[in-house]
């Protein structure tokens, strides 16, 4: 009912989990589809343009697996085209083939992988417990490895052959209402029943359950431990010549490094009327080097085993790394030749350019993205750059060329808006000698990020809505704009809203989801940085109970700061101190913790000072805090929905007249 882009998969039946076959059908679907390299990215993406990608999953079951390929094309794209191209990349697959280098490629992305799957307390219990259960043992985990490990070229032809190649499959063309045409030759209509409303009610006997049978009383609660104690980590640094500063946390569980280059400015350096430039940088400069093809650059990071993705946010460009401790050396190597020798390919910045242009475009039919776009622009104000989405518009983002790549990169791409943050097995003097290249071939150069601009509000509540018609769902924004994350209030704020909607079990989701069943979550938080950031409470709800869940919202919100009680604030403290001792045990946890360090400036034990609010806390506290900063009638109320069935009940809210506005924001006659 509401997409613009057509979508083919073809599901081909396949073998349960641990089988042999499996193995092989993992690889055979990176070879086919992950990638530049890849024949299918080739024909459908490269050759055709038909689609921004293309992708092929193995799923295996307990006693079953499935083989599927899946592509969103463009808009207004028939699917036999889609279809066709598939079974030419398969021929391209069967006239290329692939190399052994290819497969050991594979191999090394995947033991990299393997150990990250095993970071946390609770992800080693979850793969014991499969084992266990599905394998027969917990220590099936090394077995599974080396059965990966051992896959051969002969494995994936033969799994090729046996399950896909002339093969039947299960296809389903999913196309935008009206629009059949674009359904795949010989398609047959398949009629969606329609929506339930279901009307939750009380059984009418009580429901007997059978006791298991157990050696000990499953009534009782074990006894809890000791309350855990929050360790934190070493934290060194190390500082550069040119003002670049290193962060790092030495941790020497598994064989990994994880670390983050951090560029301050994002988009807050792009220009008001080509918002975008710094989101398409970040995308093109992962598009080849000066001395590397963008397949090349593919290669090298797999040779590796490696992870590397770059993006923009708001306020920070960020390149994420992950790879073998053994190979951090050749791994900062290729991260200096992506940052300090840009390759700017004219070709992969058009299709660059084309795919952010389609997936601003989804955007504008997806209710939650219209959501999240038009309530940044009520809570900032739109002359604030903040309020706008990364991607930028389809206009901006139409008239960015290339050269407003060069000139941004030229511009702002200096050690001294830089930090790195560092987190592993690997030792602060192996840091240093890492970044020796990095650092040695980047002069500094001062750069000033511009203010944004930030207007008064009324203070008076407003109701916006937005029309996506026939919409069977109701996405709902509540808030304003509060605090900046160094606010002192900030982290004390963040501990009183815990109980209304920061946690699963907070009242908000108690309610909404639980108790009425109209959501599958709601919560409330406050989000800032070194601006202040908005207070939000949010939910996707069921379109027919909009105004009702809008109500729950105010009034639970109005009556919070009065229903505060000893025992919630307990609830708060139980929950806060005890996780932390699980806070920091990944090495993704730790990057957070020390990007929270560089970039606020905080003490190495800023958690400690965090607890310490937490147990100090007092009811009275909170409830000074909530009439403070959670006030309903001063906040905007943003809802995107079906006009037809649920604008007119909105007045009910006591606010005024609902405002139409459109996707920017802007109000509709």
């Amino acid at each position: 009912n509401f997409a613009k882009s057509p979508e083919l998969t073809m599901v081909y039946p396949t073998v349960e989990q641990f089988h042999k076959d499996s193995y092989a059908l993992e690889f055979l679907s990176q070879l086919l589809t992950d990638g530049k390299k890849a024949p299918l990215y080739k024909v459908i993406v490269e050759q055709k343009k038909l689609a921004p990608s293309v992708s092929s999953r193995q799923s295996s079951g307990e006693i079953a697996g499935t083989f599927t390929f899946k592509v969103r094309a463009f808009p207004n794209t028939n699917l036999t085209d889609v279809e066709n191209a598939v079974f030419e990349g398969l021929a391209l697959f069967e006239k290329e083939k692939f190399t052994q280098k290819d497969l050991d490629r594979i191999k090394t992305k995947i033991e990299t992988d393997f150990y990250n799957a095993l970071s946390s307390v609770l992800s080693k219990s979850f793969q014991l417990a499969q084992y266990n259960e599905y394998a027969g043992s917990p220590d099936f985990l090394t077995t599974d490895l080396d059965h990966t490990l051992a896959v051969t070229m002969d494995d994936i032809w033969n799994v090729y052959n046996k399950y896909i190649k002339g093969k039947h499959y299960v296809e389903t063309s999913f196309v935008p209402k009206g629009q059949t045409n674009l359904a795949v030759k010989g398609a047959v209509a398949y009629i969606i029943p329609p929506d339930k409303q279901i009307k939750r009610e009380k059984p009418k006997k009580e429901l007997t359950v059978e006791k298991i049978k157990s050696s000990f009383d499953r009534s009782v609660e074990p006894p809890l431990g000791p309350e855990p104690l929050l360790n934190v980590p070493d934290v060194w640094t190390d500082n550069y010549d040119n003002g670049l500063k290193v962060y790092g946390i030495e941790q020497h569980e598994l064989p990994l490094v994880n670390f983050s280059i951090v560029l301050k400015g994002g988009m807050l350096l792009d220009s008001p009327d080509k918002i975008g430039v710094a989101n398409l940088m970040t995308d093109e400069l992962m598009q080849g080097t000066k001395n590397k093809t963008p397949i090349e650059l593919e290669e090298a990071i797999d040779d590796l085993g490696a992870n590397i993705g770059m993006y923009t946010s708001k306020q920070a460009i960020v390149v994420n790394v992950n790879c073998l401790q053994s190979k951090v050396d050749k791994v900062t190597d290729l991260v200096r030749e992506i940052l300090l020798e840009p390759r700017w390919d004219e070709k992969e910045f058009e299709r660059v350019k084309k795919k952010t242009i389609e997936q601003i475009n989804r955007g504008k039919f997806m209710p939650s993205s219209i959501a999240s776009d038009v309530y940044a622009k009520l809570v900032y104000g739109k002359d604030n750059i903040l309020s706008n989405n990364t991607l930028g518009s389809v206009k901006s983002v139409q008239n960015i060329t290339i050269d407003d790549l060069k000139k941004f990169y030229a511009e702002y791409f200096t050690p001294k808006l830089t930090y790195i943050t560092v987190a592993g097995d690997i030792s602060k003097n192996k840091v240093r000698k890492a970044f020796t290249g990095l650092v040695s071939g980047w002069p500094a150069k001062d750069v000033t990020i511009p203010e944004p601009k930030f207007s008064k509000k009324t203070g008076k509540a407003k109701v916006y809505f937005v029309d996506v018609p026939g919409a069977r769902q109701s996405e709902i924004r509540i808030g304003y704009l509060a605090l900046a994350y160094t606010d002192p209030d900030f982290y004390p704020a963040y501990v009183m809203n815990y109980k209304l909607g920061g946690a699963f079990n907070g009242i908000l989701n108690m309610v909404l989801r639980e108790e009425k069943g109209y959501t599958y979550g709601a919560r409330s938080g406050f989000s800032g940085s070194n601006y202040p950031g908005p207070f939000t409470a949010s939910a996707a709800v069921q379109s027919a109970h909009t105004l009702e869940s809008v109500e729950i919202f105010r009034d639970l919100m109005a009556q919070y700061a009065d229903s505060i009680t000893e025992k919630d604030l307990q609830f708060t403290k139980d929950a806060l101190i005890k996780s932390n001792s699980r806070r920091f045990e990944t090495l993704s946890a730790l990057i957070g913790m020390l990007n929270n360090i560089a970039r606020y400036n905080l003490p190495f034990d800023y958690v400690k000072g965090q607890e310490k609010i937490i147990r100090e806390m007092t009811v009275a506290r909170e409830k000074e805090l909530a009439k403070k900063y959670i006030q309903p009638d001063k906040m905007d109320y943003l809802i995107v929905g079906d006009a037809k069935t649920q604008l007119k009940p909105l007045k009910k809210l006591g606010f005024g007249k609902p405002i139409l506005v459109d996707t920017d924001g802007n109000p509709v006659k």
